[in-house]
């Protein structure tokens, strides 16, 4: 793996990500679980973890299939992340 600044950046925001949640969580435990568009009783961090999921796999199809800049994967990754905070 080649350690660039980009690489940098991502597994920073990741690091972010994870801070920022658990300050949420301290502010306001519990995360009261919802009922989403998948059918499954999903908290905060549930949430979390599905979009980083889906980050990484958004970016492992881009760099096998697309020929694009990756941070292009990266805006389509912060647009799947708000996606699933909404209806998952």
């Amino acid at each position: 793996m080649a350690w660039t600044w980009q690489t940098a950046v991502f597994f920073a925001a990741i690091a972010a990500a994870l801070a920022l949640m658990t300050v949420w969580e301290i502010a306001r435990p519990g995360g009261h679980p919802r009922h989403g568009v998948l059918g499954l009783h999903t908290t905060r961090g549930d949430r979390l973890f599905i979009s980083l999921l889906a980050a990484a796999y958004i970016h492992l199809g881009w760099l096998a299939f697309a020929t694009g800049p990756l941070w292009i994967a990266s805006i389509v990754a912060i647009v799947v992340a708000i996606l699933v905070f909404s209806f998952v």
